[in-house]
């Protein structure tokens, strides 16, 4: 598929949203979660794998209350999952979208910064 077809497809798939108010606050709720660092962080550590609390503080450099705050909200938007195994709470990825929005924002990131080769 070149680009241009990719293009146009994208553009028929996105166009049937552009009138519907519910999907556009919902997508703009979701670009509001990955603006914060912190937050991006969580979701790109997440990528990697199912984490816990203690894990993602660690990674982060947060206290736990920090990231439990970011967690709650990353749940609420819908883009993280939970699960309990006995006393621990381990996140995940809601879905593959989430993975794709991280995986193309650090490659976008990269190209600007011109690091996308390294």
């Amino acid at each position: 598929m070149t680009a241009e077809q990719l293009h146009e497809n994208l553009d028929q798939s996105i166009a049937c949203f552009f009138s519907d108010e519910d999907v556009i606050y919902e997508a703009t709720q979701i670009f509001d979660a990955l603006s914060d660092y912190t937050r991006f962080r969580i979701l790109a550590a997440l990528c990697e794998g199912d984490r816990g609390v203690s894990d993602l503080q660690e990674l982060c450099q947060v206290s736990q209350s920090a990231i439990s705050h970011q967690l709650r909200m990353l749940r609420d938007r819908g883009l993280v999952t939970a699960r309990r195994e006995g006393q621990r709470v381990i996140y995940r990825l809601a879905d593959e979208h989430v993975a794709l929005l991280i995986s193309v924002g650090l490659s976008h990131a990269a190209e600007l910064t011109g690091k996308e080769g390294e």
